[in-house]
Order: C-alpha cells, then sequence, then structure tokens
C-alpha cells in the first residue's frame, strides 16, 4: 500500500528484454535505504517487487500483464521514474490510499503554466472513469493528485504545486504524452458493494 506522495524520481540504470518480460533496474538512490529483496516500491504508479539489489540499484521484473497496462516498454536508460517506498504502519497519510495496481493509460490533453504553479488537463482510459468525482483523488504516475474540474466525458484537471513539480516526472510532460493512472481505490470498494448489493436484488437505504 502507498499513499501517493512521491519520494523522488530515480534515473533508469538499465532496460533488459526477460523471457516473457521485461527487467527495470532503476537507481534508488537515498530511497535504497531500509530496502530489500522482496520488498514493494510504487514505480510511476506500478506496485513492483524488488529482485535484485546491489548498492543503491534496484531491479524489477515486469510480466506481460504489467507491461500491457502501463508505458514502461517507453523506459530508456537515463529517463526518471517517480519512485515511492510501501506505507509503513503508523506513518503519515499525506495523500490518499494508492494500491499501485495501474487501471491504464492516459493522455495529457494541455498543460498551462502558472507562474511557479501549473495547470494540467488529462483524458481518463475508461477504466477509471467510474472513480473520478470533483475534488476527489486520482493517481497519475504515482503521485496522488486532486480533480479539479471533471467534464463527462472524463477530461479533469489538476492544479500541480511548485514542490510536485520539482520532486516528480509530471513538470517534463507535454500535451500528447501517455501516463498512467489509477482511479480511486475506495470508489471501487463503492462499486463492488453496489454491485454486490444489485446482484443481491437488495436496494440501498
Amino acid at each position: 500500500m502507498f499513499t501517493g506522495i512521491v519520494e523522488r524520481a530515480a534515473l533508469v540504470s538499465a532496460v533488459e528484454e526477460i523471457p516473457g518480460g521485461l527487467r527495470l533496474t532503476l537507481d534508488l538512490g537515498p530511497c535504497a535505504e531500509g530496502v530489500g529483496r522482496g520488498d514493494s516500491i510504487c514505480v510511476a504508479g506500478a506496485c513492483l517487487t524488488v529482485i535484485a539489489l546491489e548498492g543503491t540499484l534496484a531491479g524489477f521484473d515486469l510480466s506481460m500483464e504489467t507491461l500491457d497496462k502501463t508505458r514502461f516498454r517507453e523506459a530508456v536508460p537515463g529517463s526518471l521514474l517517480n519512485i515511492e517506498r510501501s506505507l509503513r504502519v503508523g506513518d503519515r497519510l499525506g495523500g490518499h490510499f494508492v494500491s499501485g495496481h495501474v487501471d491504464g493509460l492516459g493522455e495529457v490533453v494541455a498543460v498551462e503554466d502558472q507562474e511557479d504553479f501549473s495547470l494540467h488537463t488529462y483524458r481518463a482510459p475508461a477504466a477509471i472513469l467510474l472513480y473520478l468525482v470533483p475534488k476527489g483523488s486520482v493517481t497519475i504516475e504515482g503521485v496522488s493528485l486532486t480533480v479539479a474540474e471533471l467534464r463527462p466525458d472524463g477530461v479533469f484537471t489538476v492544479a500541480l504545486i511548485p514542490e510536485t513539480l520539482e520532486r516528480t516526472t509530471l513538470g517534463e510532460l507535454s500535451a500528447g504524452a501517455r501516463v498512467q493512472m489509477e482511479g480511486d481505490l475506495l470508489g471501487k470498494y463503492v462499486q463492488r458493494c453496489v454491485e454486490a448489493q444489485a446482484a443481491l436484488g437488495r436496494d440501498w437505504h
């Protein structure tokens, strides 16, 4: 479990094709502290397992399921990916509950710089439309963001503060870029409960 509060943008050290998938190596830098093999790291919004660790370099194996729903095939050595170590019991929850299960790829529609701030407009994939609400939470490239405005067609805006633009990769985005998105986890549970009640022929009161 994660919060969507990105710790840093990690440098991609290597990308290697392996049978049935891809191996991604990242330089975690100071975030390598306390990390061991088998630990989970949120990488650009996707929960990945550390399968190798040498100094600050961490290796991750990506299955076809992961590759089909993400843009990791676009990663090249020298590029940056947002990372967050998993939430520990007792940690402050500064963002929202993020599972690290990417629902699909969205698109950057527009980027409007407003002095030190920036207004981003995104088009959401159909898989998360049900979980978007004005002033609700959404995860983009692993970053917990608040939906400022939402249109019926799934286009929405978020306002980014200077800290987010500096700490994450979102400040480098431009119109047309693809981004990994995850809908609000609590919204998914609400939908599941409603569907289960409907299947049982019960009404909500």
